[in-house]
């Protein structure tokens, strides 16, 4: 039920202070902005924010959204996620970043062990990752991932990358236990 509700209210958060910004700054596969221009054409075809996307992949497939990257399939502007759902099993998840519609689900097959196991809690989840890093830095998200790899000389974070209402695009991280924003 809290889940329900912070995704509701982080959605209508980022609606209200990232949904305009999104039809007009999303990422393309250059991070610092500089790219061809098909991030400015992904912007001019997408009108749904990272928190309609993941409320949308989290309907279609229960469970818990790790990784979301706006991208071009098919000549589509679309959200793609990673769902470790309810059954246990890794799901990728397309929504269509113009309308909100889940285009696919399926399973992953990865056979990469280390690739398919559960994503350990986190005190901060991607959506409150998601309003603190719009919080620190205004714009559109473009993509967010859960850094979950083991590691003594780095915390757990959420990288999230946002892009400004000017085209730039800045990577924050965010600690995924006390939400401090770095980056």
């Amino acid at each position: 039920m809290k889940r329900k509700i912070v995704i509701g209210v982080v959605t209508a958060a980022v609606l209200a202070g990232g949904g305009a910004a999104t039809a007009a700054a999303l990422a393309d596969g250059d991070s610092h902005g500089s790219g061809d221009g098909r991030g400015e054409a992904r912007s001019a075809a997408a009108r749904v924010a990272v928190g309609d996307a993941v409320a949308a992949a989290v309907k279609a497939v229960p469970g818990t959204v790790t990784e979301a990257e706006l991208d071009d399939e098919d000549g589509r502007v679309v959200w793609e996620l990673d769902v470790y759902g309810s059954d246990r099993s890794w799901h990728d998840v397309t929504v269509d970043a113009g309308s909100g519609k889940v285009l696919d689900r399926r399973a992953d097959r990865d056979d990469d062990e280390e690739a398919r196991r559960a994503p350990r809690a986190t005190a901060v989840s991607l959506e409150e990752a998601v309003a603190a890093a719009l919080k620190s830095a205004p714009g559109a998200v473009t993509s967010v991932e859960l850094d979950d790899e083991d590691g003594a000389d780095r915390a757990r974070s959420w990288e999230v990358d946002v892009r400004s209402g000017k085209g730039v695009e800045r990577e924050l991280r965010v600690d995924a236990e006390s939400g401090a924003v770095r980056g």
